[in-house]
């Protein structure tokens, strides 16, 4: 991201500075950040299971914490013990996933989270966890019993399915996939583009502001810049655990035997 001042007066940065122009041919740096995350997830889980001890190294002990964490805390949690252990891997896939592409918005040099273009989540969430929540309650439910489990919750007077109906159809078919991915882009967007503007405002306060007066305010803006690289570092982990948490609860509510 390049200083965005224009004739002396300050340019606040917008949406088209996500959108980078290609490295070499039509690939982007996101889809490059994509590529080398899963690189990054590979070696780490491979180098941390390479030399298994009893008792843990420093690498083993953090990837058994990543994979605890996933497995106990989220999947178990989420889809209960009868039934999550076939959907460890992918929750765990998922939120490592997306917890290094969130953290790409705060590494120097990178500076950019990738899933604040929505293409990613959503190609996750539509092609990813959407499928695989609606075919495990199929199967486990048939697809008459599924149907009726999901648009038509027991307990209710019958009149009210002409309303109830239509909105599950809505919320579990064509919502859920949607919201479950703008949620984390929302967050990235948003936490990025505030860092942006501290960043590239208090470059401007001090290298192009006319007033000398005005020059000693970048100093309040990189501390803030930086107090708000914390809080993204925070939001970034919480919003890779809620999509991997959200994913889970899909799982969990297709397989469970009620709505």
């Amino acid at each position: 991201m390049s200083l965005l001042a224009e004739g002396g007066e300050f340019k606040p940065p917008g949406v088209g500075d996500f959108f980078l122009p290609p490295i070499f041919g039509s690939v982007t740096k996101p889809m490059v950040l994509v590529v080398l995350s899963i690189v990054i997830i590979i070696a780490f889980f491979l180098l941390a299971s390479r030399n298994m001890k009893l008792v843990p190294g420093k690498f083993q002990f953090m990837a058994e914490g990543v994979y605890d964490f996933s497995r106990n805390s989220i999947t178990r949690e989420q889809i209960g013990a009868k039934d999550f252990r076939p959907y460890v891997p992918l929750i765990l896939a998922l939120f490592t996933f997306t917890l290094v592409n969130n953290i790409f918005g705060i590494i120097p040099i990178i500076q950019f989270p990738t899933f604040s273009h929505i293409g990613f989540p959503l190609a996750l969430s539509i092609l990813v966890i959407y499928p695989v929540y609606h075919i495990s309650g199929i199967r486990k439910h048939g697809l008459g019993g599924y149907l009726k489990k999901e648009l038509f919750p027991p307990g209710i007077p019958k009149p009210i399915y002409f309303l109830l109906t239509p909105i599950e159809i809505f919320t579990k078919f064509f919502m859920n996939p949607i919201t479950l991915a703008i949620r984390v882009f929302a967050a990235m967007f948003a936490g990025h583009l505030i860092l942006l503007v501290f960043t590239l405002g208090g470059e401007y306060l001090l290298i192009e502001a006319s007033s000398a007066w005005l020059k000693p305010a970048s100093i309040f803006a990189f501390a803030f810049a930086i107090a708000m690289t914390f809080l993204e570092a925070f939001i970034q982990v919480i919003q890779a655990y809620i999509f991997a948490l959200l994913a889970a609860g899909y799982i969990g509510t297709a397989l469970a035997a009620e709505h």
